[in-house]
């Protein structure tokens, strides 16, 4: 089954059904900061416009601080930039990362999509020219520390969505039944009639991921969330906006960490170790591809 995911952010509760987990957003700002510090910050977010406001999800063109604002200034973009046209690689450690475009060859992307069945809809679905669209608008990814750890996050972001769609199969979740709608939050309502389970490369799920979503990438994630499904392009981007909201940040702690960021709840501390080891499989496997050391703390 593809997991359905929900985010924690602000007072917006996200949980999970089925394969899915408790993600949790930690946009806090960071430990033993002076309060003039905070004051400068949240003066800085005003006067960045209605675009600035915590734990992301900023739209097009906007960059994501270290710090989890919208902005467009260096404060925003410059020295730990996590998401969007950041300078100098998107992460406080400086380091230019990978080529992603040299790092996911044709090769690289349809050795995993042809291993799904011939019948899957995902296969004309899914390209690698759509990914590298998308991946253009994250200029973090696979940015902010040495090129091995570049290609360790690019091989950690192909094992969860291998997993995820099946080897690129699955466009939506099998299951429809379920509209994926809470009701009770009101920041991100849902819309009449439309359902939101899972779509995409992660599988994004649930309005309040719409939502956001679709208002950072530029459609109506609430309105129309088959968009998910209909253009790979959104596709992808709505799986790089998860990943740079929630995974991209713990990449250092290695692997385990992403499975605990995406599916913990479900996966981690022995919850379902089968689920965690076809993770941890797939990572190997492309980092054995990629010619780097998956690392350490794989599992969770």
């Amino acid at each position: 089954m593809l997991s359905r995911r929900k985010l924690h952010g602000g007072d917006e509760t996200f949980s999970s059904v089925a394969e899915a987990s408790t993600l949790i957003i930690s946009m806090a700002m960071p430990p033993n900061s002076p309060t003039v510090l905070a004051l400068g910050l949240a003066l800085l977010c005003a006067a960045a416009g209605p675009a600035a406001a915590q734990n992301c999800g900023c739209q097009p063109g906007y960059c994501c601080s270290k710090y989890g604002y919208c902005g467009t200034s260096d404060a925003y973009c410059g020295d730990g930039c996590q998401a969007g046209p950041c300078k100098g690689g998107g992460s406080s450690s400086g380091g230019t990362g990978a080529n992603v475009g040299n790092v996911v060859t044709d090769a690289f992307f349809n050795g995993i999509k042809n291993q799904a069945g011939g019948g899957c809809e995902g296969r004309n679905f899914y390209s690698r020219s759509a990914f590298l669209n998308a991946a253009n608008a994250y200029s973090g990814f696979a940015h902010g520390g040495s090129e091995a750890d570049g290609k360790r996050e690019i091989a950690a972001f192909f094992a969860h969505v291998t997993h995820e769609t099946g080897h690129f199969c699955y466009i939506s979740e099998i299951n429809k039944n379920n509209n994926y709608c809470d009701s009770s939050n009101r920041r991100w309502p849902c819309a009449a009639g439309k359902k939101y389970y899972g779509r995409g490369p992660l599988q994004i799920s649930w309005n309040y991921n719409y939502g956001p979503a679709g208002q950072s990438i530029g459609f109506d994630g609430l309105g129309n969330p088959d968009k998910v499904a209909q253009d790979p392009v959104i596709a992808f981007k709505t799986a790089f906006w998860f990943w740079m909201n929630n995974v991209h940040k713990v990449m250092p702690q290695g692997f385990g960490a992403t499975i605990r960021a995406i599916n913990g709840a479900l996966e981690c501390n022995g919850n379902n170790q089968a689920q965690m080891n076809a993770r941890v499989g797939y990572y190997r496997q492309y980092c054995q591809q990629l010619g780097v050391d998956p690392g350490s703390s794989l599992t969770c």
